[in-house]
């Protein structure tokens, strides 16, 4: 069995893409020599900044021959029929044989299909791979057709036997494959012939490239932290930067130069991100945090141990923090005189043309976080004013710079102008949660801020119909809901979200006046604080249509509360996802989103937590089998009788010793669950429905719930009514699946 080498070369292939290259030739290749009939050990891909390199072991010599009957039509169809079947078989009529068939006699095509050596499979395949390579951006050179990444420049691709090696016979665009390649650009010129992978890998090393990409990478961070160790400094740990500058060299030398000191009063992260962005520079810090040094990667070794790189590389970065520090200077007289010109600026700042300005979304996102702040312990003024500096950042030259600063900024120029700290930290945080992993906010101006931030977002992007669509989300609205589930749970927040959801999408329906108008409704208050978090539906009343009803735009207020209703579905759905880490079955979910308070995730997550732990318990399960078997003689009995069994029953009624054990352990169990539900310990809620699954199996066994007489029939049925309208307290367990 030969092994095959292949080497794609070219001039230099940018660091981003290298990866995903070598990973996409391994599978064009491995997927197309299988599909034709070949198969094989192992495979290995490899990138540098100027190859593409496969090693497939073991792959077989030829594929087989194969043979396949193939039905035809039946002997006594048209001519033309047969002759279009002749022609796809490439056989003639005397060729065929005739078959019984269930559609009577047919006529059958015996094919053979002849195996291929592995060097006509492997030259097809690979002709084909390169003309249809999936590079992100690609381009032609010369006269030819031919696109690739950068100008390719030789194809290197043979088989290695134990008794030598074979040049696949290829030729794309004119650059015929053979068994040489290139060392180093400038320390190793000129080609050499290769004869295996491992013959390859040394003389490529011997000629100063490294191939493995984490062999690059490895050495890079081990030599840089050694350098850092010597001085008592460490290098900033950056594994994208790693990666990206492994995929810059062939022959890493690592150098480590000093910053000017004019520049080290710099925030460390404007020193970080403009030497990472600018330079692929890694910092290095001395033991208080502080930037001292950097650490660059050249391609090569110099007579001078890197000192003339270093010197030039101290030039430019000198010349980038210049203007860092232009920058950073010029932002803090303006942050000191007031950040409220930054904010008024963003006025001219466009978030969505259909959304309006960012000054507009501020004005949202700062009357909601100060309805916001009370419910997660902030102070109202201070969240609302935090707020309103949390996105001033935005007009700076720093972030205009650097955005990936924006937030970080805020808080370096809240605190510069003497602002409380909490709005500096709300400035910084209020972007966070970004994703799964990301640290979630925990001062109470910050999550207040956060949480407006997101819910205006979804708001917003609702409002206008921007929702995510299959896998495209350009908006991240995924995200952000995301995010507002991590902020409401890791910080513990009870908020009724169905209300600032409507009151956010009624905003930009009606207009923002006519909303706060609405907002500050002391009926519909009323009724809000009365119902305690009924769903928007529930908001409607005869003074908000008194009221608005020259502002209604139509049906926008009815658009409101059906947007409203869906953006808290969707949140109920990343919720599932969100949750599926912790081994919680989506049917308890879905039965705890059931009566009132399900637009309090925090509610909704602690029942289904409780309510999954009881389950996977053996008085779980087996109150469930009761509940449903309750249910289902329950609604059975009442489509049959037309009436509803809800006015109670009689414990004087009851007849046997297992009706009477019931009845018994109804009565302390009811109040004990309703004062469970109320304190929110719904641990104690199950503890006390597990009371309750003996008695109920022992009433479906000894009793017959149909009885002939109806007044003793009517009082069961409306215990079992008791039972689930007291399961249904907690979930609607008719959810659960079996």
């Amino acid at each position: 069995m030969p092994d095959l080498l292949i080497e794609l070369f070219s001039e230099e292939i940018p660091a981003r893409m290298q990866r995903r290259a070598a990973d996409d030739l391994k599978k064009l290749v491995t997927d197309g020599v299988v599909d034709a009939g070949l198969t094989y050990a192992g495979a290995v891909a490899h990138c540098t900044p100027r190859r593409l390199t496969l090693a497939i072991n073991g792959l077989t010599d030829a594929s087989p021959t194969t043979t396949e009957d193939r039905k035809g039509p039946r002997v006594d169809a048209p001519e033309k029929a047969l002759a279009g079947f002749l022609r796809g078989a490439g056989l003639t009529k005397d060729q065929l044989t005739i078959a019984d068939d269930k559609k009577g006699q047919i006529y059958v095509a015996r094919i053979t299909n002849q195996g291929r050596p592995a060097a006509a499979i492997v030259a097809d395949v690979l002709d084909r791979t390169i003309r249809n390579f999936p590079w992100p951006k690609s381009m032609r050179w010369g006269t030819g057709s031919l696109r690739w990444v950068r100008p390719l420049r030789s194809i290197l691709c043979i088989l290695t036997r134990e008794d030598g090696h074979q040049i696949v016979p290829l030729d794309v665009d004119g650059i015929g494959a053979g068994d040489t390649t290139e060392g180093h650009r400038f320390m190793a010129p000129g080609r050499f012939s290769v004869t295996s992978f491992d013959d390859y890998e040394a003389k490529l090393k011997r000629a100063k490239v490294v191939l493995s990409s984490q062999e690059r990478a490895d050495a890079i961070w081990q030599d840089a932290t050694n350098q850092a160790f010597a001085a008592g400094l460490e290098v900033v740990e950056d594994a994208g930067l790693l990666a990206e500058v492994a995929g810059l060299v062939e022959w890493p030398v690592v150098l480590m130069g000093r910053i000017d000191d004019a520049f080290l009063d710099l925030p460390p992260e404007v020193l970080q991100t403009s030497m990472k962005e600018h330079q692929k520079f890694f910092s290095v810090r001395d033991k208080t945090g502080k930037i001292v040094r950097f650490v660059t990667v050249a391609n090569r070794d110099t007579a001078d141990d890197g000192a003339t790189i270093l010197a030039g590389n101290n030039r430019v970065l000198s010349a980038r923090l210049a203007d860092a520090k232009f920058f950073w200077e010029n932002d803090l007289r303006v942050a000191k005189e007031g950040m409220e010109q930054w904010t008024d600026a963003l006025a001219n700042v466009t978030f969505h043309a259909k959304l309006g300005s960012q000054a507009e979304r501020i004005e949202r996102i700062a009357a909601l976080a100060r309805e916001l702040a009370p419910t997660v312990g902030a102070d109202p003024d201070l969240a609302e004013r935090a707020a309103r500096l949390a996105k001033a950042d935005l007009s700076s030259e720093m972030v205009y710079e650097f955005p990936e600063l924006q937030g970080l900024m805020g808080r370096y120029y809240a605190d510069a102008a003497n602002l409380p700290k909490e709005i500096g930290l709300a400035a910084q945080e209020h972007y966070s949660p970004l994703g799964p992993s990301d640290d979630v906010p925990t001062a109470p101006v910050s999550v207040a801020v956060a949480l407006a931030d997101k819910l205006d977002t979804l708001a917003g992007f609702w409002a206008i119909d921007e929702k995510p669509t299959g896998s495209k989300d350009p908006y991240a609205l995924r995200r952000a809901a995301l995010g507002v589930i991590r902020l409401v749970l890791e910080n513990g927040v009870s908020l009724l979200l169905a209300r600032p959801l409507f009151v956010e999408l009624a905003k930009i329906k009606i207009g923002r006046e006519h909303a706060l108008e609405f907002d500050a409704s002391e009926a519909v208050a009323e009724q809000l604080r009365e119902r305690q978090g009924h769903l928007v539906s529930d908001f409607r009343n005869k003074e908000f249509e008194k009221r608005h009803a020259q502002h209604r735009n139509g049906k926008s207020i009815a658009e409101s509360e059906a947007l409203a209703l869906d953006l808290l579905t969707f949140l109920h759905d990343r919720l599932k996802q969100h949750l599926k880490s912790e081994d919680i079955r989506h049917d308890v979910i879905d039965a705890v989103l059931t009566g009132d308070r399900t637009d309090d995730l925090a509610n909704v997550t602690a029942r289904a937590r409780a309510l999954n732990a009881f389950l996977a318990t053996d008085d779980g399960e087996n109150l469930l089998q009761g509940y449903k078997r309750a249910k289902n003689i329950l609604d059975q009995a009442e489509a049959k009788d037309g009436v509803e069994y809800s006015y109670g029953a009689d414990p004087k009624m009851a007849e046997t010793e297992e009706e009477r054990a019931l009845f018994d352990a109804m009565a302390p169990a009811k109040p004990a669950i309703e004062a469970a539900l109320a304190a929110e310990d719904y641990p104690a809620a199950m503890a006390a429905l597990a009371d309750l699954r003996a008695p109920i199996d022992a009433f479906f066994e000894g009793v017959q719930v149909n009885a002939e007489s109806q007044v003793v029939r009517r009082n069961r049925l409306n215990l079992l009514s008791e039972i689930v309208r007291l399961c249904a307290q907690i979930a609607d367990l008719s959810k659960i699946g079996s």
